[in-house]
């Protein structure tokens, strides 16, 4: 449910932001995930077991919908407040992010020895509100400009094959991380080192290794996909991205006709690959996203990123659901060892639409300068209106924009981390992502 509502709601969030405003999306995101925790910790005091299923699935759709406000809002905000360092300034938040994934199940382990099922609960939820309460009186308030112009819409951008191409790289990528969380565990378990199975700790190592590459190799697919070396830069990072996924999943398998066998060598071996092959894929899409938009003539406006970021939530979401779902049932019909087709026949049809579509525009020319990202047509500039404040509805001022090249994505960290957050490795609170149905790859309450 969780998966399905953030690919539903993200894409109107990111049509209306402008609207809603960027402060009040991120505020009203944060505040309503913190109210929504404090009620989980209420499910404690039913005592009937359908009336805490049923109540637990309806709080778990109401936080996927704060959850896409937030990351659709901090996506914008970004963009807004810090745009000469926006790679910078999203780095040092998804580190932060991504710790306080990991953190939290030790944190949330112990407060549940502590105090049971309702404090955990309780203490993250008044956090998140009380942080809610603070970005509502520290950040400045928006200042309303009206622009003339026609704004972009969901329809518009689904039409332009550039666009669709990089939001399919990015939902295979997140159905490739889904699948793992889903069966690598149970494929593991007949794997031996040393005589003895892997623990679960050693099984969680094994996830941190696809977090450590994808962590160390963003940077680089960053400058790549920012760099000049090519008129479409993000998608050939997108296709090496393709490669190095099926590469690594034909080796986790191993794939039948490879002239080796099941190993901690090989396993480690194709994590690494498949880490790289994701930081690729998820920063070559936004990338790509972004400025196949801009190309496409969309203003360079808060609608724009608005929109943009609210799709590739929304189709990095439908991955993460289509990957373990389909991952659990192909391996129970066919073994891990053929089920990885799956991911590796995606990744082979979006290599084929890249080189395609790299082909069909390699000799078209460059688009004018005065549609570039960094600027806008001159009949839409307000002159002398001063920057806009934190969360302003958005302006037609020229600008320089780094937000579509460099942003990664704070959805991927959160999915990174509940990857390397593993049964038994860190904390008592931590959920176990070996079961398969349901299309997620975290627990219900979790």
């Amino acid at each position: 449910s969780f998966e399905i509502t953030v690919f539903l709601v993200s894409p109107l969030i990111g049509k209306f932001i402008n609207k809603l405003g960027v402060k009040r999306t991120l505020n009203c995101g944060i505040g309503l995930v913190g109210i929504i925790l404090i009620l989980y910790g209420c499910l404690g005091l039913l005592k009937s077991g359908k009336l805490f299923l049923a109540f637990s699935f309806i709080l778990r759709i109401f936080e996927a919908c704060g959850n896409s406000a937030f990351l659709t809002g901090s996506f914008s905000a970004i963009a807004r407040e810090f745009p000469q360092n926006v790679a910078s300034m999203f780095a040092l938040i998804e580190l932060f992010f991504g710790i306080g994934e990991i953190v939290g199940p030790v944190v949330g382990g112990a407060l549940y020895e502590v105090g049971g099922f309702t404090l955990p609960f309780t203490i993250m939820g008044s956090i998140l509100f009380a942080s809610s309460i603070f970005i509502f009186f520290v950040l400045p308030n928006p200042e309303t400009v009206v622009v003339s112009g026609e704004k972009p819409s969901m329809k518009e951008a689904l039409s332009k094959p550039a666009i669709v191409i990089a939001l399919f790289k990015v939902a295979t990528a997140a159905a490739s991380i889904g699948f793992l969380q889903t069966t690598l565990e149970p494929h593991l378990h007949d794997l031996k080192v040393n005589g003895h199975s892997l623990s679960s700790f050693q099984v969680g190592a094994l996830f941190m290794v696809v977090g450590g590459t994808y962590g160390i190799s963003l940077p680089v697919w960053g400058i790549l996909c920012d760099s000049n070396l090519t008129r479409n830069s993000p998608k050939f990072v997108e296709l090496v991205g393709a490669g190095l996924i099926a590469v690594g999943f034909l080796i986790l398998g191993p794939f039948k006709y490879l002239p080796f066998k099941k190993s901690l060598a090989s396993i480690i071996a194709g994590m690494t690959i498949h880490g790289f092959g994701l930081g690729a894929s998820v920063v070559g899409g936004f990338s790509d996203a972004h400025k196949s938009a801009i190309k496409a003539g969309f203003p360079d406006t808060i609608d724009t990123y608005g929109l943009v970021s609210g799709l590739w939530t929304s189709v990095f979401a439908f991955g993460a659901f289509v990957g373990p779902t389909f991952g659990g049932i192909l391996y129970d019909a066919v073994t891990f060892q053929w089920a990885i087709m799956f991911i590796v026949i995606m990744e082979v049809v979006a290599a084929l639409l890249l080189i395609g579509y790299l082909m069909k525009t390699w000799n078209e020319t460059a688009p004018p300068v005065a549609r570039s990202i960094s600027t806008i047509s001159e009949t839409d500039e307000v002159p002398e209106v001063p920057p806009p404040s934190y969360g302003a509805v958005h302006t037609t001022q020229t600008r320089s924009r780094k937000f579509s090249e460099s942003i990664k994505g704070s959805y991927m960290a959160s999915s990174l981390a509940r990857s390397m957050a593993r049964p038994g490795m860190i904390g008592y609170g931590a959920p176990s992502y070996g079961r398969r149905g349901g299309g997620e790859g975290d627990p219900l309450l979790a």
